[in-house]
């Protein structure tokens, strides 16, 4: 955790990615039914990984920081919040951002059990909406520990890494 320093071995991280247009599959097709999906329009994709040592304590000031952070671009062109945009916002579990490299191979020994990240995340989930819903923000989310397609359009990748 953080120790004044900046210095902190992060216990999360987070890819903040403004969209124009984001589609998901929540759910692969199967012989009985097609593939399930959920979409946001105008926004921000929230992706976010859970490493070892995260726990619910951490998820309050991801959220505020999230979703205050001023990196939407407003048709004026000046940077606003998701809730001052205002849009939608699509948060995707995304595992691989706990990765290391080791020789020419990926190795996620840094993320939290699956069960933990589970737990975290549909309470990030929860707190997100929390947050947002009052100034009229629809979230929409991801299955954790599926393997999920991903629709984008973007105005360019503006995109950014945040630690916690």
């Amino acid at each position: 955790m953080a120790d004044g320093s900046g210095c902190a071995t992060p216990v999360a991280r987070a890819v903040l990615q403004q969209c124009l247009q984001a589609r998901l599959q929540v759910k692969p097709p199967d012989e009985h039914q097609q593939a399930q999906w959920v979409q946001i329009e105008r926004g921000m994709v929230l992706y976010v990984c859970f490493l070892k040592g995260a726990t619910e304590d951490i998820l309050p000031k991801m959220v505020s920081t999230l979703l205050n952070v001023r990196v939407c671009e407003a048709p004026s062109g000046k940077m606003v919040s998701l809730a001052d945009l205002p849009g939608s916002l699509l948060v995707v579990p995304q595992a691989t951002l706990g990765g290391k490299a080791k020789g020419k191979a990926m190795q996620y020994h840094h993320n939290v059990a699956k069960e933990d990240g589970m737990r975290l995340y549909a309470r990030l989930v929860a707190l997100c909406r929390q947050e947002v819903t009052a100034a009229g923000v629809s979230v929409q989310h991801g299955t954790y520990g599926n393997r999920q397609v991903l629709h984008i359009q973007t105005n360019g990748p503006y995109t950014h890494l945040m630690e916690f």
